[in-house]
């Protein structure tokens, strides 16, 4: 019997043991690396179909048995939540043996355009669109399909527009505007067409946000006995209809948070205007040429140990996921000073050697120590950086390379948010699936 044979029948009984609970699972190889991660509506049924013995994983996934050592799971809230976290977990961690969601593709947001003076509502997987710039979120969904479906049928209560015209309230011409089937149906109130005042309109848009937020039990309520009136009535294509409509509007509470970072690549840049930010931060650092690429390095210490630093680049204010990187650091385990200058020795070392282009910012997650300590490294290098800055954590003041005074700038600033936001990709970059793991307290690495 093989050692990975042997490992079965603890591993099946360790599954048997797990609760009866919608969650993630993690396998893994004796050396700790996750080799596959998945969700269940029950973690003890579908980690335990794993190890029994007639299982048939099919040509991709059985080679997958020889190999696995040990497992983690994450309990979850319901399976929207585990469909989230394994979605966010394989996009970290690139397991070997998961061949979807590997990609870039996002669950979907619902977006209500409160800048406009008609907001619109609509369905988007960029909430960082700038077309969308102070709109509230809602989500991400799990189910695209039941958002839409539940966005059609909500229309016909609230009547808001999901079309893309740029309307102004008291433009002229939206008096002889013709609007379209949607008004003429019952569905929208055409304020394109001046058919509702703006304050009329709005107070549609709040009665519409307030149902997204609170309890749907009195609609709900409503439909079902619709549904089953029309059950009794032999209406039975009428009572399929309904029963859709039910299960779309249960289907928006399968949601997350924009605030829970489910989805960073998303949402990094929401309310940022990469163009001008960029523009801004050239202004604050006084450059002569604009600025297009910009890495950010960051120290993190995973479970109090195994210090790593990451290192994420952003072209034209937006990530460049292909030249992500992290570094396991070597030589010390919680001196941050001497891992950044391993990291930024290790990354910028063909730079400095006139092998490789520098980045036009190189931007440091800490104070004027960590800026430091980055220049020490810099420094026993031939060719030099053109921009080494650094960002403070809750002063959140901007250090520059050869100036002693800090840059303090507006919250709003641009630049500054732009700042922020490389700061926060690679801090999250450095920490991975870790950042999942403490938020549902459950359990650490092994």
């Amino acid at each position: 019997m093989s050692e990975a044979t042997s490992r079965i029948p603890d591993l099946l009984r360790k599954a048997r043991a797990l609760p009866a609970v919608p969650g993630v699972y993690l396998m893994k190889d004796d050396k700790g690396r996750v080799l596959y991660v998945g969700k269940a509506s029950r973690l003890c049924d579908r980690v335990s179909s794993y190890f029994i013995p007639s299982t048939d994983l099919g040509p991709r996934k059985q080679p997958m048995l020889d190999l696995v050592a040990d497992f983690d799971t994450i309990e979850c809230e319901g399976e929207w939540e585990a469909l989230l976290a394994e979605n966010r977990l394989i996009k970290d961690l690139h397991p070997r043996f998961n061949a979807f969601l590997t990609d870039d593709k996002t669950f979907p947001y619902l977006a209500v355009s409160l800048r406009d003076d008609f907001p619109g509502v609509f369905i988007t997987r960029n909430p960082s669109d700038p077309k969308l710039k102070g709109a509230k979120f809602y989500g991400p969904f799990t189910s695209g399909y039941a958002l839409q479906d539940a966005v059609k049928m909500l229309q016909q209560v609230f009547k808001y527009r999901t079309c893309s015209l740029d309307i102004v309230a008291d433009d002229p011409r939206n008096n002889t505007f013709r609007p379209c089937l949607l008004y003429t149906i019952g569905q929208c109130t055409a304020p394109c067409a001046n058919r509702i005042g703006k304050e009329a309109y709005r107070e549609d848009i709040r009665r519409f946000m307030r149902f997204l937020e609170s309890k749907r039990s009195a609609m709900l309520r409503e439909l079902r006995e619709e549904m089953e009136q029309a059950s009794v009535n032999l209406e039975f294509e009428r009572a399929a209809v309904l029963r859709d409509q039910v299960r779309a509007i249960e289907k928006l509470d399968d949601r997350g948070r924009i605030t829970d970072g489910w989805q960073p690549e998303a949402e990094l840049l929401v309310g940022i205007d990469p163009p001008r930010s960029l523009a801004s931060l050239r202004r604050t650092l006084k450059l002569d040429s604009p600025i297009r690429c910009i890495e950010g390095i960051d120290i993190a210490h995973l479970q109090g140990g195994e210090t790593v630093g990451s290192k994420v680049c952003f072209v034209d204010g937006r990530p460049f996921k292909e030249e992500y990187r992290r570094y396991k650091v070597r030589s010390v385990d919680n001196d941050d000073y001497m891992a950044i200058r391993e990291v930024v020795s290790r990354r910028y070392r063909d730079a400095g050697e006139g092998h490789e282009l520098y980045p036009d910012v190189i931007l440091i997650d800490g104070g004027l120590g960590q800026l430091h300590a980055a220049l020490e490294a810099f420094d026993t290098l031939d060719v030099k950086p053109p921009m080494v800055i650094s960002l403070a954590k809750k002063e959140e003041v901007l250090y520059v390379q050869r100036q002693s005074e800090p840059i303090r700038l507006g919250r709003e600033n641009l630049g500054l948010r732009l700042c922020q936001a490389i700061r926060d990709e690679a801090h999250r970059f450095a920490q991975h699936y870790h950042h999942v793991l403490r938020r549902k307290k459950t359990l650490g690495e092994k």
